[in-house]
């Protein structure tokens, strides 16, 4: 596997023909959900015009501590009026005023090899890395933006080893079975949103009393309450926020410990996958795998 990955590079990854949107970091935030909404993405390379240099990502982490910080700060009829003219510039001053870490600057040049793209995202818990490179003059160019998803499909598809795929999750000890952060239907919104920032995590498993898995909410699902400015039900269960889903929500994917990565990498050709629910043979959580645990299993790397 590690050879394969040192024989191939972040552009390999890249499909044939493919869209970047790119953001300024003067453009109002309103206007760019609204771009990431309407093109079905949720992230975008920035790019600063003062220095003519790439300036990060915006990603729902983004939109995670806006919303946080409206519901500590403001009354919702002042957050509404802010948000009108808030530029993405300003989100740095939000994550200081709810004390979240300033986000990495993560980039590599596009011929950096797999290896180097899995281990880089490993290691960062970063869910994906832009790639960079200059031209003749010395110029900074944006490239494009590789995702774990997309380099794990990559594998999938082109990697045939797969005899040293047959090992199950509990061999591999790849996942968390410890300590994982949860939430039931009743718990409010913004207790869901305050995990988020505290844990460090993009995702809740929601169970019953018995610890049966329901549902999972997920960083993505705050980007609608940016969107349509709904600051007022961030008190209201998490239950009731899940009936609001678009109706082709793929839905919760789950796997047992001892499925194999073979049948994990069967499920990420046929369906974007983002992490997958552990459960135990009467559906209760017993762990989560996210993309990045998979990605530092592949390259050696152990948190």
């Amino acid at each position: 596997m590690r050879s394969f990955l040192k024989e191939h590079t972040a552009y390999d990854v890249l499909p044939v023909s493919y869209r970047l949107i790119v953001f300024d970091t003067r453009l109002l935030v309103k206007k760019a959900l609204a771009a990431l909404v309407q093109n079905g993405i949720v992230s975008a390379p920035l790019w600063s015009s003062e220095t003519h240099r790439f300036a990060g990502m915006l990603t729902v982490s983004d939109f995670v501590n806006l919303i946080q910080y409206y519901y500590i700060h403001s009354s919702v009829e002042d957050a509404l009026q802010d948000i009108e003219k808030f530029e993405i510039g300003h989100l740095r001053d939000v994550e200081k005023r709810v004390g979240a870490p300033a986000p990495q600057l993560l980039s590599m040049h596009p011929m950096s090899t797999l290896y180097d793209a899995c281990r880089l995202l490993a290691e960062s818990r970063a869910h994906r890395v832009p790639l960079l490179a200059t031209d003749s003059l010395g110029t900074e160019m944006i490239i494009s933006v590789v995702t774990q998803y997309r380099i794990l499909k990559f594998i999938a598809v082109n990697f045939k080893d797969t005899p040293s795929l047959k090992r199950t999750l509990l061999e591999l000890k790849i996942g968390t079975y410890e300590n994982i952060a949860t939430a039931t239907m009743d718990t409010p919104v913004i207790e869901l949103i305050n995990m988020f920032v505290e844990k460090k995590i993009s995702a809740l498993p929601i169970v019953d009393s018995q610890g049966v898995v329901l549902n999972v909410y997920e960083t993505v699902d705050v980007m609608s309450i940016a969107q349509t400015g709904r600051y007022n039900e961030l008190d209201i269960a998490v239950g009731e926020a899940l009936e609001s889903r678009p109706k082709d929500y793929p839905g919760v994917h789950t796997c047992t410990v001892n499925d194999t990565l073979y049948s994990i990498f069967r499920t990420i050709r046929k369906q974007r996958v983002y992490r997958l629910v552990v459960v135990d043979q009467d559906k209760k959580l017993a762990g989560i795998v996210s993309l990045s645990d998979i990605l530092g299993y592949l390259v050696g790397y152990e948190r």
